[in-house]
């Protein structure tokens, strides 16, 4: 269908460097021969699946794990983008994992340690800066875990201070990407527990900040396309983690658990006419501790097409009139039959059109790159320590 390939052809999404390596739970992790253990693996192996795919020429960086060097690593990082056919994504400065982090990063009662945080943070800004990236995009983790351990209203001004020096170091262009958490590291408070504060931080930093919304950041029974639908009515919507969960933050792969709860996102942003739009970054965050690596970032890549494909063949008009009119059964019917429809026909056509796989997760497996990269990666990767910080 017409309306499906014009879908289609705008929309991207950014796939994570840390989706590649051996990464695990919070309570450990599963070795994969085939994992990347270096940039340039990483980078290689991002291109496979925009090969694949067609739709993923960035990939997401993070700043510990990637660019150790900070700016030093720049050069580097262009040198493989010309090499891979593959740009450098949002970069991901490290708020959580340093052991000075453990009461805070930019919330941190420390004033050093808060000059710290905020120092690597404006540092991501100048590495984004020399690698022509767009967005810096933010995690903070910090947070309590007692009832009056910590003072809540201090650590706001805190963080607002930290973030406004933040916001005074990007070039015109550039972006803050605030992302929110209801627990977890911390249990009794997260300084950035919901997509209000996200929102009230973006807009205290200024015009060049916006909110980053996780699919897995939020209490199970939450409307998260309704917070959508506000952050896109303010113009405050930056873009997506998206991943997916049975109980809390799981990690999964999207669509997985809850493929009509994505649906129901992608029409609020179709519905509100920003479908395609550049302003929205479309990026994939989860952990394929079980799963291949490779084959669980194409196979969320095309569920990700199939569902923003199903969003955009809904009937708005007709959608609208009942709405109006409040005929409830018929308009959840017009809505449902878009998200039962098959488009998988119509995707197999749009990529044999562009020169691409009908199936991208077949033609992985008949292309031999997993198999080969596990030969040449097994040994070393077969000496790596098996812990997760």
């Amino acid at each position: 269908m017409e309306q499906i390939s014009r879908a289609l052809d705008t929309f991207q999404i950014e796939i994570p460097s840390w989706g590649f390596a051996n990464t695990g739970t919070r309570f450990g992790k599963f070795q994969q021969a085939a994992a990347a253990s270096t940039i340039e693996e990483k980078f290689a192996d991002a291109a496979q699946v925009h090969a694949l795919t067609g739709v993923t020429p960035t990939l997401a960086l993070h700043v510990q794990w990637d660019l150790p060097q900070g700016v030093k690593d720049a050069g580097a990082i262009k040198a493989l983008e010309a090499k891979y056919g593959i740009r450098a994504g949002s970069i991901n400065p490290n708020l959580f994992q340093d052991q000075e982090y453990k009461f805070g990063s930019i919330a941190n009662p420390d004033p050093a340690i808060r000059e710290r945080a905020t120092s690597h943070m404006i540092e991501s800004a100048a590495i984004a800066a020399a690698v022509g990236s767009r967005d810096i995009s933010l995690w903070i983790a910090d947070g309590s875990n007692y009832p009056g351990t910590q003072s809540i209203s201090r650590r706001i001004g805190w963080m607002e201070e930290s973030l406004s020096a933040l916001h005074a170091a990007l070039v015109p262009g550039q972006r803050m990407l605030v992302e929110y958490k209801p627990f977890e590291p911390a249990f009794y408070h997260t300084d950035v527990a919901d997509w209000g504060m996200a929102l009230e931080l973006a807009r205290s930093a200024g015009p060049q900040a916006r909110v980053l919304v996780d699919t897995g950041h939020h209490y199970q029974a939450q409307n998260i396309e309704q917070i959508v639908a506000w952050l896109l009515h303010l113009n405050a919507l930056g873009g997506f983690h998206f991943n997916d969960r049975r109980f809390a933050d799981d990690d999964l792969t999207l669509g997985s658990i809850d493929p009509y709860q994505l649906f129901r996102i992608f029409h609020e942003i179709h519905e509100q006419g920003a479908g395609g739009s550049a302003d929205i970054a479309f990026m994939i965050d989860q952990s394929h501790n079980i799963k291949g690596k490779l084959e669980a970032m194409v196979q969320s890549v095309v569920t990700a097409q199939e569902l923003y494909a199903k969003a955009a063949l809904i009937d708005r008009p007709r959608l609208r009139e009942l709405q109006d009119s409040s005929r409830t059964v018929e308009a959840e019917e017009c809505f449902r039959d878009a998200f039962w429809q098959d488009v998988r026909p119509t995707l197999r056509d749009w990529r044999r059109t562009r020169g691409l796989p009908e199936d991208p997760l077949a033609a992985l497996r008949e292309s031999g790159y997993v198999e080969r990269i596990t030969a040449e990666r097994r040994e070393r990767n077969a000496k790596s320590i098996s812990t997760y910080a």
